[in-house]
């Protein structure tokens, strides 16, 4: 049920390219996972944050949380 609430107001900027948006969704986890270390350097953490944002669902909620987290931890 929390999945379905999250895809209702999250969607993937990507759902529109039908079978590939799986595999590019995969693509992204796995680079937001390499820059998960590097999150609190300025560039690392806007790009992980844009990642979120096109990923979409729970997951990119919580890459899109952990970017911005990074941008705060930077600033703060």
């Amino acid at each position: 049920m929390l999945g379905s609430a999250v895809m209702m107001a999250f969607g993937s900027v990507l759902g529109g390219f039908g079978f590939g948006s799986g595999i590019i969704a995969i693509i992204l986890g796995i680079i937001a996972f390499i820059l998960s270390k590097r999150v609190n350097e300025l560039v690392w953490a806007v790009v992980l944050v844009v990642i979120g944002f096109l990923g979409g669902g729970i997951g990119g909620l919580l890459v899109l949380i952990g970017g911005i987290l990074g941008l705060l931890a930077h600033f703060i």
